[in-house]
């Protein structure tokens, strides 16, 4: 469904990435890891069309992309979920909602996707009048999540799903991204938490430095002595 072939991205005089090469296959569960600064992100904002590769290529659907602007990336089928949520904290959950939905693909399907979302996400739907800003930060990850599934996906990258929630909340999250798999949507997760992804992944890809340091079944990388040297340094 995805393929990534070389890709290098500089900021300035500085190189994130090197020649890096992943493969996502439709249907798949598949997490990116790596430490901090490892070039996580950067990969997925090439593949949104936030960044611009150096060289190299990207293709979805056999299609290449790496030379599209966003909004045409999200028509597409390609959405991400940001780090950090990004809500817009004065506005309430069911605005968020339907800012998710402004591309054209996404406005066809706005009853549906706001069920499936809903669906997923009950609290979302219990407090949709309230404002974003001040729900708990799992709540407003759901919400970021839901907001993605809005945009109507073919294929879901979400970056740092876990980052600063509760263990409970984390374990709920990964329940749910299953959920959104058996509905047919491919994911490309970008995470820190290493076991969790490992365990509902189908494979895996490890960054470190820019560079690929290891990739293949997820059930193998968990198990290789690569992984622990990419987040350790040893």
């Amino acid at each position: 469904m995805l393929k990534c072939e070389s890709m290098n991205l500089f900021y300035g005089e500085v190189q994130a990435l090197w020649d890096v090469n992943l493969e996502v296959k439709e249907g798949e569960i598949v997490a990116l890891l790596g430490a901090n600064a490892a070039g996580k992100s950067t990969t997925i904002n090439a593949i949104s069309g936030l960044e611009k590769l150096s060289s190299g290529k990207i293709l979805f659907e056999g299609t290449e992309i790496q030379k599209k602007d966003p909004h045409e990336i999200v028509e597409m089928g390609i959405v991400q979920v940001p780090e950090g949520r990004k809500l817009f904290s004065y506005m309430t959950i069911e605005e968020n909602l339907e800012l998710g939905a402004y591309s054209k693909r996404a406005r066809a399907n706005f009853k549906q996707n706001l069920e499936t979302v809903f669906e997923l996400f009950p609290i979302l739907k219990e407090r949709r009048k309230q404002l974003a800003g001040s729900m708990s930060g799992g709540q407003q990850q759901m919400c970021a999540v839901a907001r993605g599934l809005m945009g109507n996906p073919k294929f879901l990258m979400i970056d740092e799903l876990s980052l600063g929630l509760a263990p409970l909340v984390v374990k709920q999250l990964f329940e749910v991204l299953t959920q959104i798999s058996k509905r047919g949507i491919t994911i490309l997760l970008v995470e820190q938490n290493v076991k969790q992804s490992l365990a509902i992944a189908n494979s895996a890809f490890v960054l470190k430095n820019g560079r690929l340091a290891l990739s293949g079944k997820a059930s193998e990388v968990a198990n290789d002595p690569t992984l622990h040297q990419a987040y350790l340094g040893k």
